[in-house]
């Protein structure tokens, strides 16, 4: 049975405790003691998270091109999410959190919106930032890239033809998380600025 089923099957005929954003989720569980699993569904994308006794200690991101589990789907996270949440027996959370154990508990700790800069502070630049995706100087169509900063995603797209993506940042430093076709993923630390807006990241 695939693990899409098997969620399936335990929150069938569960409490439905109710609809939550990432930070709501994170804030709500601790404070009832929750044992469940919560789910948010986009598209194609499905983001699972076992939770036990209030906190997010399994993770499970299914989509059309395969499954991520634990703290590499946390990482792909966009903190948009809008999860259902369910009440499930605390030992069948926890045999499915096994599978999928978050052990960098930081990723989920903090909202987006913590990392959200001030408008109008002073030093700050406003520019696009474009990345270029290449390996063996091939450049990579169908490529996920996502902007993190301070462990928390602020943006994502997936590369097109010309193995592009731009984005709309403030200058500063990010992480730069790449989702190959094969589901490997790559982290590259990257200074966005005047001089640096357009970056060539090979994999």
């Amino acid at each position: 049975m695939k693990i899409q089923e098997i969620i399936g099957t335990l929150i069938a005929g569960s409490t439905r405790l109710g609809n939550f954003t990432l930070p709501e989720l994170i804030t709500f569980s601790p404070s009832r003691n929750v044992n469940g699993i919560a789910v948010a569904v986009s598209g194609d994308r499905e983001f699972d998270l076992a939770i036990l006794d209030g906190e997010p200690e399994g993770a499970i991101l299914i989509e059309e091109k395969g499954t991520l589990y634990g703290d590499k789907a946390i990482m792909l996270l966009s903190g948009n999410e809008k999860f259902e949440l369910y009440k499930v027996e605390r030992d069948l959370v926890e045999a499915v959190a096994m599978g999928c154990r978050i052990l960098e508990k930081s990723h989920i700790r903090k909202s987006r919106m913590d990392i959200i800069p001030e408008i109008g502070k002073k030093g700050d630049g406003l520019g696009v930032l474009s990345i270029a995706v290449q390996r063996d100087d091939e450049p990579q169509n169908g490529v996920r890239v996502s902007i993190r900063k301070e462990g928390q995603m602020i943006c994502n797209d997936i590369t097109t033809q010309n193995g592009m993506v731009t984005f709309k940042l403030l200058y500063g430093k990010y992480d730069c998380i790449v989702q190959d076709r094969a589901m490997i993923i790559s982290t590259f630390h990257i200074i966005f600025d005047a001089d640096h807006s357009r970056i060539i990241l090979a994999l």
